[in-house]
């Protein structure tokens, strides 16, 4: 029998479990109910409990869930548990902001290269990482295996710079382009509109 796919809106609610998870360890809180989790998180218990049950459920009746073993369960099914390396393309303000946030390293994704057209950033050193130039890039990632390229350029580069990257063997986008990209294959992105979210949070001042 055919598993039932994951609903992108399960898979999405999924980094939240994750983090709040992370600070019920951080409180040293060992187990919490459906209920409990739901008034932090303003998700409804039985919408909890029916996300996690796609992946086997992890509690138990009159228990609650282990905070501990659960933090560890989405973290294998977030793909966690393993070290991914990463590049960064576009060494500017934003590029520069993401190489130097630490959480990346907690959560498993390494900064392993920064890269950028512009020969005057060529050299220079963030968060320890000198900025190499594109020329290097294809050796760099076949070298270094790197899985996951996050984007920082400007729009009118990202297609061609992604699909050149793509076949280097750069497997996953993190793209804060100012542009939707698509690519072929079994290519994954993730588009980052920061504009949009800002955007969001204005209209809903003026709704107020």
């Amino acid at each position: 029998m055919k598993e039932k796919p994951i609903s992108s809106a399960v898979t999405k609610r999924l980094p939240r479990y994750f983090r709040y998870l992370s600070e019920l360890k951080e409180q040293g809180t060992e187990r919490i109910s459906s209920k409990e989790l739901s008034e932090r998180m303003q998700v409804t218990a039985s919408q909890i409990r029916q996300d996690l049950n796609n992946f086997g459920g992890f509690g138990q009746q009159g228990y609650g869930y282990n905070v501990e073993h659960l933090y560890s369960e989405i973290g294998k099914i977030l793909g966690l548990n393993r070290v991914r390396k990463v590049i960064i393309i576009g060494a500017g303000h934003i590029g520069q902001a993401l190489a130097n946030f630490q959480d990346f390293k907690k959560r498993g994704f390494q900064i392993c290269g920064i890269f950028d057209v512009k020969q005057e950033l060529v050299g220079q050193m963030i968060a320890g990482i000198p900025v190499m130039s594109m020329d290097s890039v294809e050796a760099f990632i076949q070298e270094q295996n790197i899985q996951i390229a996050i984007l920082t350029l400007p729009k009118e580069y990202a297609y061609e710079t992604a699909v050149k990257l793509m076949q280097y063997g750069v497997t996953g986008f993190w793209n804060f382009a100012l542009v939707d990209l698509k690519l072929p294959g079994n290519v994954v992105v993730e588009n980052v509109h920061l504009e949009e979210s800002l955007m969001t949070l204005a209209y809903n001042l003026s709704e107020g």
